[in-house]
């Protein structure tokens, strides 16, 4: 019986993850989707960690990828630290199966077990809803992207230990890389 694999991103990863972007994300307009170079670029800046670059693995293949970096919200003293989830994708012959939400669940939970506290996510209410994500306005969060309204969103992770305070409000300043998309 084969099963889904879940597991961290290795460097035998890269061109199979981009591959399952550039399907994912394919456009008739552009010969390599943009999400393909801005998981390429995050790689290699300050923003990556590795533990939460998460592959979903079937029968071999890689089949599912859910990508958090590192992001953060500026406050008086500077910038706490908080995460942005994506891009998400899955392979089109694996889609509608569960391996996108294995992933991203797996992701999440690498983050919470990491002491992570804060993630933000631009994308589908209706898909993101089932991790626990609400309108990032509500937390006070806003960004270049607050004006689409509900697709953004953000997500308070269980603290690590007792006491933690809630992640602040503020604006959510993404790496350099994320402005290329």
């Amino acid at each position: 019986m084969t099963t889904l694999r879940l597991r961290p991103e290795g460097p035998a990863d890269e061109a199979p993850v981009a591959r399952v972007l550039a399907a994912a994300f394919a456009r008739p307009d552009v010969a390599t989707p943009p999400e393909v170079g801005l998981v390429e670029e995050l790689r290699h800046s300050p923003a990556w960690i590795p533990e939460l670059a998460m592959v979903a693995e079937y029968g071999g293949e890689v089949v599912a990828y859910a990508l958090l970096t590192r992001v953060g919200v500026r406050i008086e003293r500077g910038t706490w630290p908080a995460l942005a989830l994506g891009p998400v994708a899955v392979a089109r012959h694996r889609q509608r199966l569960g391996h996108g939400t294995a992933a991203v669940q797996a992701a999440l939970d690498a983050a919470t077990e990491l002491g992570e506290r804060l993630v933000v996510v631009l994308g589908d209410p209706a898909y993101y809803r089932r991790f626990g994500f609400g309108p990032a306005d509500r937390l006070g969060l806003t960004s270049p992207w607050s004006g689409l309204g509900e697709p953004w969103q953000a997500l308070v992770l269980p603290p690590s230990a007792s006491g933690e305070p809630s992640p602040p409000s503020g604006e959510v300043v993404f790496p350099p890389p994320w402005s290329r998309v």
